[in-house]
């Protein structure tokens, strides 16, 4: 369990001394977010997605699929289940910017975080496009900058209705082939 930190906020450096114990730690302005381990239709959903981006993937950018940290700051540290960056961003353990694309894929546990805290920080960092996946219906959610600055939903799929993404580049996703054998 993580240590008390005797009500300072949590650092990224702090992060270093988790236990490898399967959960994921994550930091929002230095408050501590722990998950367990994902299921399997979370698991296969990421990893369908991630070869599907990947396969289309123009160059200079870069697929990567959790764990994997985006640390922009000493007291946020996300890692999206899938993200898109450019490849000269990225160092060897981790993206110090924004990625071009985060995903998650929705857990039981996760679905409060993903849809609030970490749409709103992914928000303020200024991710382009942030996608939500939803192993249980199938579902694909998109959000991307509105003219106000702010996330809007700008699709919103199921089942084998396709999106044709533009953000990063040209992909055809059909969230309900994203289950493969488990659909």
């Amino acid at each position: 369990m993580p240590e008390d930190k005797g009500g300072r906020p949590y650092t990224v450096y702090d992060l270093e001394g988790m236990p490898d114990d399967g959960h994921r730690y994550e930091l929002i302005d230095g408050a501590l977010l722990v998950s367990p381990a994902p299921g399997l239709r979370h698991q296969r959903m990421g990893l369908l997605l991630a070869l599907a981006l990947e396969q289309v993937c123009p160059q200079g950018l870069v697929v990567v699929q959790a764990p994997f940290a985006v640390r922009v700051s000493e007291s946020i540290e996300l890692q999206p289940d899938v993200l898109v960056a450019r490849e000269s961003d990225l160092t060897d353990r981790l993206l110090p910017v924004a990625p071009v694309l985060a995903v998650e894929v929705l857990s039981p546990s996760s679905v409060i975080a993903d849809l609030n805290y970490k749409k709103a920080v992914y928000e303020r960092i200024g991710v382009p496009a942030y996608w939500v996946l939803d192993p249980q219906e199938p579902k694909l959610s998109v959000f991307e900058f509105g003219e106000d600055g702010l996330y809007e939903l700008v699709a919103e799929v199921k089942g084998d209705d396709p999106f044709d993404a533009e953000r990063p580049f040209p992909v055809r996703i059909v969230p309900g082939e994203l289950l493969g054998s488990l659909r």
